[in-house]
């Protein structure tokens, strides 16, 4: 295992390999965790890809290892860092679930950068529910996507109640979240386009959500809408980046025309957005997924039945 770990690692870290590949071998360790693959993750957040760092963060909040505190703390600390890597190293903390971060996210939930504060300030109500046992809800919808998301969902009730939630934007953003994602759960055409209403609302995080779930849910009843907040420049950068993502994951031929028109995209995270979706797209359309050569040569059996389907953030 710590062969292929070094291995995947050394892919991963290589400045120079495409960043499609950099991307699955990142996925790779995610499946393969532990100690040494989190270490191999948190070596790159020195790479000048905001795409890439900020999928990392992702990934290390997905293990939910409490050896990427001090990592992710680090990220989240360094306001070099552009405000997707921070806000995405927040998030992770919060997903990870240990009160010992709860500190240092009271100390950025009012930070200059409005996405890095809201992020930080969904992260404490996660810990702080997670912590309150006195909730006792039992009776929430379960995740059909297995993503550890940055809130609970709701409890279920009827979409039209659950789209008023999400779009009333007096209501506590941690509400409005726990809304979107009962929403996701219910995974109806009804409950798709009521988020997909989400995308017009303000605050770029708040999109930047929406979009990623509707990339979770796959259903092609949205794309029109990603394609509106995509194809618009004055929209925020991590909202557009999180619409190409989208669409990749959707993978339908309109989706995928769609991705085209943006790999040379003036903003570098989108064109790299559209870039390693137009790859998901590839894997969504066909039967197997092709690993690059370097994570082909891998002959551990271990490391190769570990690997599944990339889901980004």
């Amino acid at each position: 295992m710590s062969s292929s770990i070094s291995q995947v690692g050394q892919l991963l870290q290589d400045k120079t390999a495409p960043l499609k590949d950099r991307f699955r071998a990142l996925f790779t360790l995610r499946n393969l965790g532990g100690n040494e693959a989190v270490e191999a993750i948190a070596a790159c957040f020195d790479d000048e890809s905001a795409l890439l760092k900020h999928e990392l963060a992702y990934c290390l909040g997905q293990m939910q290892n409490t050896h990427a505190l001090p990592y992710l703390i680090r990220v989240l600390e360094d306001r070099s860092q552009e405000a997707m890597v921070r806000h995405e190293a927040g998030e992770a903390l919060g997903a990870i679930g240990d009160s010992s971060a709860l500190e240092v996210l009271k100390t950025y939930s009012d930070d200059p950068v409005v996405e890095v504060a809201e992020t930080c300030q969904l992260a404490i109500g996660r810990l702080q529910w997670l912590a309150d046992q006195t909730k006792n809800e039992t009776d929430l919808p379960s995740n059909p996507y297995c993503s550890v998301d940055p809130t609970p969902p709701a409890k279920v009730a009827e979409v039209e109640d659950l789209r008023k939630t999400l779009m009333d934007e007096s209501v506590p953003l941690f509400q409005r979240y726990r809304a979107m994602f009962t929403l996701r759960n219910l995974t109806s055409t009804d409950s798709v386009l009521a988020l997909a209403d989400g995308l017009k609302c303000k605050g770029a995080l708040f999109r930047h959500e929406i979009a990623y779930v509707l990339g979770q849910i796959q259903s092609d009843a949205c794309v029109q809408q990603l394609k509106k907040n995509l194809e618009d420049v004055s929209e925020s950068p991590m909202v557009r980046h999180e619409c190409a993502e989208a669409l990749g994951s959707i993978a339908t031929p309109e989706a995928t025309a769609i991705l085209e028109n943006y790999i040379k995209d003036a903003e570098r995270v989108v064109r790299e957005s559209a870039i390693v979706a137009l790859d998901m797209s590839e894997y969504e359309n066909s039967e197997q997924f092709q690993y690059a050569d370097a994570l082909s040569k891998l002959s551990n059996e271990q490391s190769a039945a570990s690997i599944s389907k990339p889901v980004m953030s």
